[in-house]
């Protein structure tokens, strides 16, 4: 059964998780299309997008090019800066607003945003209530379990969430306490699969084919949201999609090296030349580890993460290519 948000059918059940300082542009577009289900922009922070801040502006950059539903995850902990900000998101383009009640970062929570709103249901669903008010397009939502595990109320609040309007919601299977420690716990996400009648999607150390269909069996939700597993694997979503359905995926290595140079070009084209070399350090070093010869991973890693123009970052990714190439006897 294929799911939809609002006019929006999800073309395949595991979406892009919205991951700040990963997320951009140039690696949702790859994500994109490899086959992932749905991206999502960066966090965005409301009110300092209501400023006009310009690299806020940049994190919920539109892809020009067909990159599918273009979502805007926004942030905040007053009712008056989400309704600023979701009006704004949706004048820049944005089809769908996916609220952030899930990040569990200290400099966020200590702003009482992100999972932070979970420690107050009532304050929560003002900032809801008021995104769904602002904007004609679906509002979708992303949370954690709860606080800490005296205060597991996800099923409250994506009730509530769905009964204010919400057409989605995500949930990872943590607590806000537990940061990324210990494993994520999908069977308490079925819970939240009671309480509501909208899509679910589950989130939390999902990196394979496998664990997506433990996941979902577990939490009884309609699709999977794959986080940190994708970083600088952007085809890893579409994979994972295409294993689920029981399709073959191979892409080879090649392929993969020439979707990270144009992810650089790309990267470049937003930030200029030493921010956006800068940016795809993570990647770079997340591909180096996952793809290639062990024994190789040293060299490539330092060549990569060290590039400091385009062409020494392009010359470090053909050796990647070079030294994966089958050795010919002499």
């Amino acid at each position: 059964m294929t799911v939809k948000i609002g006019n929006h059918a999800v073309r395949a059940p595991v979406l892009l998780a919205p991951m700040s300082g990963v997320t951009d542009l140039p690696f949702r577009r790859q994500a994109w299309a490899f086959g992932a289900g749905l991206v999502f922009s960066e966090m965005v922070a409301s009110e300092s997008l209501a400023q006009g801040r310009d690299d806020v502006i940049r994190r919920m950059a539109r892809d020009d090019t067909g990159g599918g539903p273009h979502i805007v995850q926004l942030a905040g902990r007053e009712a008056k800066w989400m309704t600023v900000g979701a009006e704004l998101a949706a004048e820049a383009g944005a089809d769908i607003i996916d609220i952030n009640m899930g990040c569990p970062a200290k400099q966020v929570t200590r702003g009482l945003s992100g999972s932070a709103l979970m420690r107050d249901l009532d304050h929560a669903m003002t900032l809801v209530e008021a995104t769904v008010a602002a904007v004609s397009v679906p509002v979708t939502l992303k949370m954690r379990l709860g606080w800490d595990h005296d205060s597991i109320n996800a099923p409250e609040l994506a009730r509530r969430a769905q009964d204010a309007g919400v057409q989605m919601v995500t949930v990872h299977g943590r607590t806000r306490q537990q940061f990324y420690k210990g494993q994520a716990d999908w069977s308490a996400v079925r819970a939240v699969r009671e309480a509501i009648t909208i899509p679910l999607v589950v989130n939390g150390d999902i990196g394979t084919a496998g664990q997506a269909r433990k996941a979902l069996n577990r939490s009884g939700a309609d699709m999977v949201m794959i986080g940190r597993a994708a970083q600088g694997l952007p085809w890893l979503p579409g994979q994972i999609a295409a294993e689920l359905e029981g399709r073959a995926f191979h892409v080879p290595l090649d392929r993969k090296i020439e979707a990270l140079a144009q992810q650089l070009r790309d990267s470049i084209a937003l930030y200029e030349d030493h921010i956006g070399i800068r940016m795809m350090r993570k990647h770079f070093a997340s591909f180096v580890e996952a793809e290639m010869p062990e024994a190789d991973q040293p060299a490539l890693r330092a060549a990569l993460c060290r590039a400091v123009t385009e062409t020494e970052a392009l010359n470090a990714l053909d050796a990647c290519r070079r030294m994966a190439e089958p050795k010919v006897a002499a």
